[in-house]
């Protein structure tokens, strides 16, 4: 299983937020390449970068942390928040980033996503399946659809995406635990979707677990900066 260092990306600096809030945010660190390097120090060799200024500004912002990142670092680097259209993309992947995560856009606009698998390929296009209570979540996840996650990541597969990054957002940044049985129920259901659990991942245990349930990967974000996961110990887990 891939192990996934997460970096969220406010003004340039490290932060996190609690289920999404930008009102819940805590500030970790200025300098997001100094991070970026440390994971790659500890044998990491994945990234996943959001920017979170451009999900709220319908187009990347922090583009030029993201060239620095891949310019002094030889992490593989995913990256979202903003990509709205084909250029913004185009744009991202000329700044270094190995994939792209397409976010809110992959439910509000299939067909445009779906032009983007074929334009530049399900191995360079990730699809982010935000989700609560098994539905998946809207309009920066204050709302629920009425379409499941298993439908939703059932019709992608039919559109020729590969992986997925599965949000629990009633768990994102709160440090609880993952949603295991959801994932595991959605391994089930999906076997050729190569799932990558996000949100809630707290502990050790729950890597392990994670990877035992057969998990494609698992994003880290707050465990990390918090210490409830040392880096070091990641690193007997690591292929």
């Amino acid at each position: 299983m891939e192990i996934i260092p997460a970096i969220d990306l406010i003004g340039g600096q490290c932060v996190r937020l609690t289920e999404g809030d930008f009102a819940r945010q805590t500030t970790y660190s200025a300098d997001p390449l100094a991070v970026a390097q440390r994971f790659e120090q500890h044998g990491l060799r994945r990234l996943h970068l959001v920017d979170l200024d451009g999900a709220r500004a319908g187009q990347p912002v922090n583009l030029a942390v993201l060239e620095r990142l891949a310019r002094h670092t030889s992490l593989t680097i995913d990256f979202g928040g903003g990509l709205q259209q084909e250029q913004a993309v185009r744009q991202a992947f000329d700044a270094g980033a190995a994939q792209v995560t397409a976010g809110s856009i992959a439910v509000r606009e299939p067909e445009t996503v779906g032009h983007w698998l074929r334009v530049f390929g399900a191995e360079r296009i990730i699809v982010g399946a935000d989700f609560r209570d098994r539905q998946i979540a809207i309009n920066a996840w204050t709302e629920q659809s009425e379409r499941s996650v298993a439908e939703f990541i059932g019709a992608y597969l039919l559109a020729g995406a590969r992986t997925f990054v599965c949000t629990d957002v009633s768990k994102d940044g709160k440090l609880q635990g993952p949603a295991l049985d959801t994932y595991k129920e959605l391994r089930a259901q999906l076997p050729a979707a190569q799932l990558i659990a996000s949100g809630g991942v707290t502990t050790l245990a729950d890597v392990e677990a994670l990877a035992a349930a057969g998990l494609h990967g698992a994003i880290i974000g707050k465990a990390l900066y918090e210490g409830t996961i040392a880096l070091a110990d990641l690193t007997r887990l690591l292929a």
